[in-house]
């Protein structure tokens, strides 16, 4: 089986030989030697966004000018198998819906940071459902004072309030997805268990071990939060001193001794439930790879984050999720 970086890099390639300009053909070699050749592997976004603005520019060396000739030499390669291939990369796609079974206005109710609310955006972000975004104050809740359930996320679905990340996916799965077999869904209720249960109680020790990961992690949380500024301010801070001594008790809750190596098991033993899978659910992620995916997903840069990937065998499912759930849904105010 392929995996999934280098599929769709292959794929990627032999697109740029449908490029109309040179400029064209330049511009797509390099957004795919960038991203998957790992121009500033820690950080191929942020190295990618910089070099592309050269590039759209009309800028480029005559260095640069030869490794993308050598690029177009491998797009040529991959030309006359192109047809195969995207068949392949559909393994690593979106899921399309059909236009009948997506739901007309879907908003989402939620705070930026929070794990179980990026579960449900992983979900409504694979499945390509539109979706708009109210960002709730967690001090005044005054964006949810319409409901009885005073907690995120909480998802409208055309007028219909659905409550509890995992019961939302359940009920939008209901909606929108295909039956599978008894026995891929006992697999994948047990991992969604495993996130609700243990994974997600990982987190918290994790990014608030000590003051300066605390600090980062409300620094994240203040910029991304619907806070005034006065509110920003005491979240980073208070905020962050709070939930370094909060985050000593539930170490103790969850009988844990090391965080960081509680972390690094958790995220082993995921690998070891894929078994050599590209993902849980096979060939296309399931419903419990988005699980494990969106409850990762706020931590992925943070610190914790960081030495996670760099010091367990979970980077290349991440790797491999990122690319199957691609760009957000979400609809831009």
């Amino acid at each position: 089986m392929r995996r999934a970086s280098t599929l769709a890099a292959s794929t990627a390639l032999s697109r740029v030989l449908l490029a109309s300009s040179e400029q064209q053909r330049y511009t797509r070699l390099f957004q795919v030697t960038s991203f998957y050749g790992g121009i500033n592997a820690g950080s191929p976004r942020r190295s990618f966004s910089t070099s592309m603005r050269s590039i759209s520019r009309g800028v480029y060396s005559d260095t640069a000018k030869f490794f993308l000739s050598l690029g177009g030499l491998a797009a040529a390669s991959v030309a006359a198998g192109a047809s195969s291939l995207l068949v392949e990369e559909e393994a690593y796609a979106k899921e399309l819906l059909k236009p009948d079974l997506v739901p007309k206005d879907v908003v989402l109710y939620q705070f930026e940071a929070c794990p179980f609310c990026n579960k449900v955006k992983a979900f409504l972000d694979y499945y390509d459902v539109p979706y708009k975004v109210v960002e709730v104050n967690p001090f005044s809740k005054k964006e949810i004072k319409w409901s009885e359930y005073k907690k995120v996320p909480i998802l409208m679905v055309d007028g219909e309030p659905l409550v509890d990340s995992s019961a939302i996916i359940d009920q939008m799965g209901n909606k929108i997805i295909r039956a599978k077999s008894s026995s891929v869904d006992d697999e994948e209720k047990k991992w969604r268990r495993w996130v609700d249960d243990h994974l997600v109680h990982m987190l918290s020790p994790n990014i608030y071990r000590n003051t300066s990961e605390a600090l980062e992690s409300f620094d994240y949380i203040a910029s991304n939060g619907n806070f005034s500024f006065s509110e920003k301010y005491t979240v980073k801070y208070a905020g962050a001193a709070a939930m370094y001594f909060v985050s000593k008790k539930l170490k103790k809750k969850y009988n844990i001794t090391d965080e960081r190596a509680a972390l690094y098991e958790s995220a082993e033993t995921w690998v070891n439930a894929l078994n050599g899978r590209d993902f849980l659910g096979g060939l296309k992620p399931n419903l419990a790879d988005l699980a494990v995916f969106g409850v990762l997903r706020p931590i992925r840069y943070l610190k914790s984050g960081k030495d996670m990937v760099e010091n367990t065998r979970i980077g290349d499912w991440y790797s491999r999720m990122e690319i199957a759930v691609g760009e957000s849904s979400r609809i831009k105010a």
